[in-house]
């Protein structure tokens, strides 16, 4: 991560239409709180960028927010990005609730925890692959990327606004998806199960750990299936946490189509 990047993770600046139009997406489904406040827009771009400003002049009334010029010399002072297109939005913070046994989790689900993932850019691509594998929900520990939700809502392509998300304990969420009839099924290398040769059972939580630090014992312990991603070559190092959840979530995926 880049040293001019850090002071941006606790940012609610959102870069780009994708991640504006998802935003707005989340408030007419009723799954955000999150609040626009201001968009700002380039001056210079307003010819090239006059159909995405139209758009927004006409939704503005709605969901409360003001349109503002801008020059880029001022957007790049509060952007982390250059894929912005000239448009970026300001936004109220987005609450995440507390995962309860009374919380609202599909009976039939595909819920998913990332556990020590260690930069928003890595937790954004995951989500984005989860989004489009149909997982559900996104189980967040207590201290998480959702403070840097611009840069996660950027490298998620959007997900991160259109998913239900909670925090919990990581052991809490086992226990409380497991009361739900869920499986819990964790990513690890210490098992002979691997990924593409064994059922995952369904529902499923499903749980991958940080390429550093993985997932801790203890809640290995509560997983009821270890599964690994095996490689074609002899390779010590780890998959990021991206990566292997991008190979589960489209595995999950592949056996759910099958069944129904």
């Amino acid at each position: 991560m880049q040293k001019e990047e850090i002071k941006f993770l606790d940012s609610c600046v959102f870069e780009g239409m994708t991640s504006i139009r998802a935003i707005i997406k989340s408030i007419d489904i009723g799954l955000s709180d999150r609040r626009i406040k201001e968009i700002f827009f380039d001056v210079e771009k307003t010819k090239k960028i006059s159909k995405e400003l139209g758009y927004l002049r006409a939704v503005s009334e709605k969901y409360g927010f003001v349109l503002s010029k801008s020059t880029a010399e001022e957007i790049e002072k509060i952007t982390v990005g250059t894929s912005h297109g000239g448009i970026v939005a300001v936004t109220s913070e987005r609450t995440v609730p507390r995962l309860t046994a009374e919380s609202e989790i599909n009976s039939d689900g595909f819920y998913c925890m990332i556990q020590g993932i260690e930069d928003p850019y890595n937790f954004g691509y995951s989500l984005r692959s989860l989004y489009a594998c149909g997982c559900d929900g996104i189980i967040l520990p207590e201290r998480n990327w959702m403070s840097a939700a611009g840069v996660v809502a950027r490298s998620s392509a959007g997900a991160s606004e259109l998913f239900p998300m909670f925090t919990a304990e990581p052991i809490d969420a086992a226990e409380i998806f497991k009361a739900k009839g869920y499986s819990v099924v964790c990513a690890h290398e210490k098992t002979d199960k691997t990924l593409g040769a064994c059922d995952i059972p369904y529902p499923v939580l499903l749980i991958v750990g940080g390429e550093k630090r993985g997932i801790s014992g203890t809640l290995v312990d509560k997983a009821d299936l270890l599964v690994k991603i095996n490689y074609a070559r002899d390779f010590k190092a780890s998959l990021s946490a991206a990566s292997a959840t991008t190979m589960f979530a489209y595995e999950i995926m592949r056996q759910r189509s099958t069944t129904k």
